[in-house]
């Protein structure tokens, strides 16, 4: 059986994408370390964030020396913190950003940085960045959640540590030379850890 040289050459351009693909996919995966949403930040009832220890006052804490997690929770057309008043985190840190939404699919994307989660309701989507320029960052919403989509915008400013201040943090208590040292492992059901 014969085989038309234009065939041939489909057949194989075919054969080239679908290894282009492929290809494409694979370096998404594991080149540029690109995952999907997962469990591993955890669940949380997205009908009761006020009560939840760390998101019902969403902001930056600090859990340890020069390491942040920072709480942000995505609603219609907001992001907070991060819409209303910037957030602010010190540059040359560890940051954890732990995202979660109060209502809709959002996204948080970090613009200028490879910051990109989606804001699941329930659902607790994390990343560990540090950032060594101190600048400020745009922080917008990628899914469309709505009518004011277009509108959903926060602020991100990385400032020098000897600008962040404890007034920047959720937990002053634990910023700086505190008598208490910081307890990595702080329960977040609110109930203190006994020996």
């Amino acid at each position: 059986m014969e085989i038309h040289r234009f065939e041939k050459l489909w057949v194989a351009l075919s054969l080239l994408l679908i290894v282009g693909f492929i290809g494409t996919v694979t370096y998404g995966a594991v080149g540029a370390g690109v995952k999907m949403v997962d469990d591993t930040g955890g669940t949380v009832d997205a009908n009761a964030l006020n009560d939840h220890p760390r998101f019902g006052e969403p902001g930056t804490y600090q859990t340890g020396e020069n390491q942040y997690d920072v709480y942000v929770i995505t609603r219609q057309f907001l992001f907070e913190p991060g819409t209303n008043e910037p957030l602010r985190v010190p540059a040359g840190a560890t940051v954890t950003f732990h995202i979660t939404s109060s209502d809709v699919i959002h996204g948080f994307e970090v613009a200028g940085t490879n910051i990109n989660l989606m804001a699941v309701p329930g659902q607790v989507s994390t990343v560990t960045v540090q950032f060594e320029e101190t600048r400020s960052y745009g922080m917008i919403c990628h899914e469309y959640c709505g009518a004011a989509h277009h509108t959903m915008e926060g602020q991100l400013q990385v400032v020098p540590q000897s600008e962040f201040t404890s007034s920047d943090l959720q937990n002053p208590e634990a910023f700086g030379d505190s008598e208490e040292p910081v307890n990595e492992n702080q329960p977040d059901d609110g109930e203190e850890e006994t020996e």
